[in-house]
């Protein structure tokens, strides 16, 4: 199963966990495909049967400056992509109130739209209480990568 791994980060941290989730991924038998730079253009030819979102959150719950581009153009297009599995990891900081992980669900709203089905609830990572992201994510995306098998 080819699955496009789309990330959105601001200093790192969440392109950091975006290849370590393709690492994992692929160790698990996944054909997973990672471009921090990605336009619309570039996922479709991959032609991926699912997807996985990792981002972190900026200003008032709003997406980071490097994923904004496709986000849009993947609305503006609105692919046919239903029924795909799909996956989102997003990253934030609790002490934001009602914005942490706003990013993630932000992308929880583009899948609705395009009728992606989330197969495993979106993980939220809180840089309050985490230093190790990467690790922290390995549990869900274990389940992830079974659900996609299964």
């Amino acid at each position: 199963m080819r699955v496009a791994i789309l990330s959105g980060s601001v200093y790192g941290t969440a392109e950091e966990v975006a290849r370590h989730a393709e690492r994992l991924l692929r160790q698990a038998g996944l054909e997973a495909w990672h471009d921090p730079r990605a336009s619309l253009a570039d996922v479709q030819a991959f032609a991926p049967q699912a997807f996985l979102v990792v981002t972190s959150t900026t200003g008032m719950g709003e997406l980071p400056d490097n994923l904004q581009p496709l986000y849009f153009a993947i609305r503006d297009h609105l692919p046919a992509w239903g029924g795909l599995p799909g996956g989102v990891i997003a990253l934030g900081d609790a002490s934001y109130g009602d914005t942490f992980c706003g990013g993630g669900e932000l992308v929880r709203e583009l899948y609705a739209e395009l009728g992606i089905r989330e197969v495993v609830e979106m993980l939220r990572l809180d840089a309050s209480e985490t230093v190790t992201p990467e690790s922290d994510a390995e549990p869900w995306l274990a389940a992830f990568g079974a659900a996609l098998r299964a």
